[in-house]
């Protein structure tokens, strides 16, 4: 079968198309045919050599992809063959706490990902995905989906009437404004994009900000808010905007670190202490949050944003493209 296999992390062009064994489940294991994958920025960190955690040799990268249950190992009850399912980041996060072995099960890193024709996930390690959306669009939903849920529902405790600001219009940015809009909240989101800010308001952001010409955001911010600041920032810059995050928030509030986008800054941590403020690192999810995640999508016809699909055998062009930084949503890879 046809895969790609990083075979260094010196950079995009490491990755080489090659032909391998199709692999069979084991017990408590499933065989999906994938139809598509969604490319992440950690995909690109790992690429590149700066990724944050260990990565095995020559891996088959990619976290998120969706396809079809082909074959189905002993002792497998949760699906059946002919399903539709997405993969799970982490393959043995099934719910709860994590436990200290989670990050190694992440598919693309300490496990082969998802870019490849056939792959076999652990059975607690795949969802069904929701009956309206394509298999492209779930390819979408793994990784950046359910780190805004993460985010927003699991820790923030999002509810209707509050505000909350999301920085730029990548994919877990715009998932980010697609479920506070659907919980009734008000969204303020940055970009540096006039044009990008136009489709963020199309999809039900409240406020716009472009950074470039209001680079003190976080002012603009507070006030949009009468004074008060934001009750929930999805903070996805890293050091470089955190700061500013901490001068947005309400007293009290909650900031997600998701990444590490905008390079490194010092972070005062008398300002968490004077405001009270709540900021927790959020790495994706469980099992249990994806399956509720899928559940208040279904219900309100949640459609994933994607960018550009990609053939497969263009996959170095699609990790170019996310390089680039001029993708609004997703960015996806046909199988």
């Amino acid at each position: 079968m046809r895969a790609f296999q990083l075979k260094s992390q010196t950079g995009i062009e490491a990755l080489q198309k090659v032909e391998i064994a199709e692999p069979k489940p084991a017990r408590g294991q499933v065989a999906v045919r994938v139809s598509a994958c969604s490319l992440n920025y950690r995909d690109l960190a790992i690429a590149t050599g700066r990724y944050r955690q260990p990565t095995r040799s020559s891996v088959i990268p990619l976290s998120d992809g969706a396809g079809e249950v082909i074959a189905v190992g002993p002792d497998v009850t949760r699906v059946k063959m002919g399903d539709r399912v997405a993969g799970c980041f982490f393959q043995n996060w099934v719910g709860g706490e994590p436990g200290a072995d989670a990050q190694g099960s992440a598919l693309g890193g300490g496990v082969d990902g998802m870019l490849a024709e056939v792959v076999v996930l652990e059975q607690e390690g795949v969802v069904l995905i929701p009956a309206h959306m394509s298999l492209v669009e779930a390819a979408t939903l793994p990784c950046a989906a359910l780190t805004a849920w993460h985010a927003l529902i699991e820790h923030g405790r999002l509810v209707p009437g509050q505000t909350i600001l999301v920085q730029g219009t990548g994919g877990v940015s715009i998932f980010a404004l697609q479920i506070a809009h659907m919980m009734g909240v008000e969204v303020i989101v940055t970009s540096s994009s006039d044009e990008k800010l136009a489709r963020a308001k199309a999809l039900g952001a409240t406020h716009l900000i472009n950074y470039k010409t209001t680079p003190d955001w976080d002012k603009a911010a507070i006030e949009i808010t009468g004074g008060r600041g934001v009750d929930q920032v999805v903070e996805v810059g890293g050091p470089g905007t955190f700061a500013k995050s901490l001068n947005a928030i309400r007293s009290g509030g909650k900031i997600s670190a998701i990444g590490v986008l905008s390079g490194m800054a010092e972070i005062n941590p008398g300002m968490i202490l004077a405001k009270r403020v709540n900021a927790q690192g959020i790495s994706v999810g469980s099992t249990r949050m994806f399956e509720a995640m899928n559940r208040a999508f279904s219900f309100n016809k949640i459609q994933p944003i994607v960018d550009t699909t990609f053939p497969f055998d263009a996959t170095p062009d699609a990790y170019r493209h996310l390089a680039a930084g001029a993708h609004f949503g997703k960015i996806v890879i046909s199988i």
